[in-house]
């Protein structure tokens, strides 16, 4: 199986992800999640055994495949095994320059509404998880405000991609090369790659991911794709529990390809590139979870390789446009989260190719003056709280600590939210139910939506929930709905959820939820 990252045979490198290159003359190494109660105890007996730790926090391990096979089977059989998976490997392959290496236009900067508008000064920053950053390049020698979170090794091809990508976001006004699109931001990078910066593994992506989160808010750029994997899923869930904003590449296999990760994980905002006629590049990945487009091919990026210029093509440019944008934007406009944010982007994004939101395009070309420009959108708080296993106090993946809509104390509640068929499929608000007591919760939207309560055991199937659990549902359909239960048992805990019906792709919302004296039986 091959993925990319994510800049096609035109320029600066495709990312194949899956198995390891058939040189490589070891197994891949496995991925262990301890369980919770594990991760007390065992710690001490894996670092003796020569395991690495990925992340305590996420209770993540690295063994190497001689490790797995002897020490597993007894973790399995003491129950301290949550999962495990094969560490996926992302290859860089070969590089392919375009004419002119040296150009000098960047003509992107006409199509994507910064035209007369002066950038701003360091901000939020933004994190390049990828291949490494040359600090040496003419681009970027004596530039203030560069971060480097782990040791670089821009030896050989390493560093190439990942100095393109952040020359593309903050090229600075030196008077040497081209200009970034915030050329004063506060540049992070985390390099992922291993030998001469050929393979990106998994757990060193979903280290960076963390290490940026977890520096606070901010930008981070992914321009990679490859499968769904464990490690990248539960550090952009972290990211954006702490209220980062995550962009990622779409891919670039036109409409040929797979859905890749983690452009289609809920929560990120995923990137298509465009060409200089202003339409989708053909290379480009179309599906439904690209959000918003951006100038991705022939575009001048810094090469690390001679220490100079030359133009690039691949999403993997046009992310870090969207990403250096979405910094800026933040920077002016410090009060938005990170929810917020993201769906300025969308909205404020000029409409090409097909009429409307398309797998193509999302809503349109990246538009930084209308997103300067405009209104704050509703706060969507509480995320991720897509699922209970996110929002139970003991939930696995409880990491925004949210706290319960309603208590033992506080019977009635108001909260807004937003919820889209791709990046937010459904919010999950955990209430409680009083003993003897009647609970109305009323539901007004911008579209169609679903309410409806569920049991502390409810299970989703499919992305929904099961009926298995399920209390009440709401019975009006439309922008209104309401639901009314009856507690007639004990006081206890519930989960009460707004999701969305069939062809109805997304809804801003109005919950209130209020306790009162139950009917007579």
């Amino acid at each position: 199986m091959r993925v990319r990252l994510l800049a096609p045979a035109f320029a600066v490198a495709a990312l194949a992800v899956g198995a390891p290159p058939a040189s490589a003359a070891t197994a891949p190494a496995t991925i262990l999640r301890l369980t919770e109660a594990a991760a007390c105890v065992e710690p001490a007996t894996l670092l003796i055994s020569g395991a690495r730790l990925v992340d305590a926090k996420l209770r993540l391990w690295r063994l190497e495949p001689a490790l797995a096979a002897s020490i597993l089977p007894a973790l399995e059989r003491r129950g301290a095994v949550a999962t495990t998976q094969r560490e996926r490997t992302y290859d860089l392959t070969a590089t392919t320059a375009t004419p002119d290496p040296l150009q000098a236009e960047e003509w992107w900067m006409t199509q994507i509404g910064i035209d007369g508008l002066t950038p701003p000064g360091p901000g939020v920053p933004v994190t390049i998880v990828d291949s490494g950053m040359d600090v040496q390049h003419p681009e970027f020698a004596g530039r203030p405000d560069i971060a480097l979170l782990n040791t670089q090794e821009p030896v050989g091809i390493g560093g190439e991609h990942g100095t393109s990508v952040a020359s593309i976001v903050g090229a600075p006004v030196n008077g040497v090369g081209l200009v970034g699109i915030y050329p004063q931001a506060v540049l992070r990078s985390w390099d992922a790659a291993l030998g001469e910066g050929t393979r990106l593994e998994s757990s060193a992506i979903a280290a960076g991911i963390l290490a940026a989160a977890r520096a606070g808010r901010g930008v981070i750029n992914l321009s990679l794709g490859g499968d769904r994997d464990l490690p990248i899923d539960l550090a952009v869930s972290e990211a954006v529990a702490t209220g980062s904003l995550v962009v990622a590449a779409s891919g670039n296999d036109g409409s040929r390809g797979p859905i890749g990760y983690p452009a289609a994980l809920p929560h990120v905002t995923t990137v298509a590139a465009t060409d200089r006629t202003g339409g989708v590049a053909s290379f480009s990945s179309r599906s439904p979870y690209v959000d918003i487009a951006a100038p991705g091919d022939d575009i001048l990026v810094a090469s690390a390789l001679g220490k100079n210029w030359r133009p690039s093509s691949g999403t993997s440019f046009s992310s870090p446009l969207v990403a250096g944008a979405a910094a800026w934007i933040w920077t002016a406009r410090p009060d938005l989260d990170a929810g917020q944010l993201a769906e300025i982007l969308r909205r404020s994004a000029r409409d090409i190719d097909q009429p409307g939101r398309d797998p193509a395009s999302g809503f349109g070309m990246l538009n930084v003056q209308a997103a300067l420009a405009l209104p704050s959108p509703i706060r969507d708080p509480f995320e991720p709280n897509d699922d209970i296993d996110e929002v139970a106090p003991n939930g696995d993946r409880n990491l925004r600590k949210a706290p319960s809509l309603t208590t033992r104390t506080k019977q009635s509640a108001r909260t807004s939210g937003r919820v889209d068929l791709r990046e937010d499929p459904r919010d999950v608000f955990r209430v409680w139910l009083p003993a003897g007591r009647r609970v109305t919760v009323q539901l007004n939207g911008s579209a169609d939506g679903d309410l409806s309560l569920h049991g502390a055991t409810a299970q989703t199937v499919a992305g929904r929930f099961s009926t298995t659990g399920r209390l009440a549902q709401a019975t009006k359909t439309g922008r209104v709905e309401r639901l009314v239960y009856v507690n007639r048992g004990a006081g206890r805990w519930a989960y009460l959820t707004v999701l969305l019906p069939a062809r109805t792709l997304d809804s801003t919302y109005q919950l209130a939820l209020t306790g009162s004296k139950a009917p007579a039986v």
